[in-house]
């Protein structure tokens, strides 16, 4: 079984920013302070099953991943691995900034970048490959829940050498809203999340910050227990 604690650092628009707010209202959950949230009626309108329809995402958190969940390697601890988190946002670096839309990704939706930023990729990159070392050794019930057989060979070789497949190459930045839909289902979904977005008038995201989120235990959602600015 995985170990846990479990942590992952992720993006995180900041906890007074309006895309948070956005993001906290449709999972029904606030990562920042831990809260239940009252779903909006618009959501409950179009979907009355919006509790199941966000179900997924809510464990997590609104949140862009950079390195996912991991148990810690024997001999790392909580403390050193947020001294890591600042030690990597003081390095100077790019600070991608992207036109944020929402889209259908993979059967979910999510806020997506509407073309890709290379520098957002450099974060990705640079965010799996300095935290690995915290990164305890895939489990194979780790490795089997990954359903390795459905993945392309690069995945696969991405799974076994990271611990995720979906990185480098194969990286998509994306802060999910719903889990995986039909089809028939997500036309009027899409169309109601894009409206919601649209109140935000937010024509540029700047990717400035990482998060340390933590989940206690398998039953438990993920919490952002520190948030650090990259500097430019």
């Amino acid at each position: 079984m995985t170990g846990f604690p479990r942590y992952a650092i992720y993006f995180a628009a900041g906890s007074d920013s309006a895309l948070s707010r956005f993001g906290a209202e449709l999972l029904g959950y606030d990562a920042y302070t831990g809260d239940e949230l009252p779903f909006p009626r618009q959501a409950l309108h179009v979907a009355p099953d919006w509790r199941d329809v966000s179900a997924d995402p809510r464990k997590y958190g609104f949140h862009a991943t950079l390195k996912a969940p991991m148990a810690l390697a024997p001999g790392k601890s909580e403390a050193e691995l947020m001294a890591a988190c600042a030690a990597f946002t003081s390095k100077a670096r790019p600070v991608p900034v992207i036109r944020p839309v929402v889209d259908a990704i993979s059967g979910f939706i999510a806020v997506i970048p509407a073309e890709p930023v290379e520098s957002l990729q450099d974060l990705a990159t640079d965010s799996v490959r300095d935290f690995d070392a915290f990164r305890a050794p895939l489990t194979a019930e780790d490795r089997a829940r990954r359903k390795p057989d459905k993945l392309s060979e690069r995945q696969r070789d991405y799974l076994d050498r990271w611990g995720y497949p979906y990185v480098m190459e194969e990286f998509r930045f994306h802060m999910t809203l719903t889990g995986r839909l039909d089809a028939e289902r997500r036309g009027s979904i899409l169309q109601m999340l894009r409206e919601r977005f649209a109140r935000l008038r937010l024509d540029a995201l700047t990717v400035d910050r990482i998060a340390l989120f933590r989940q206690d235990d398998a039953r438990a959602r993920f919490r952002i227990i520190g948030e650090w600015a990259l500097v430019r």
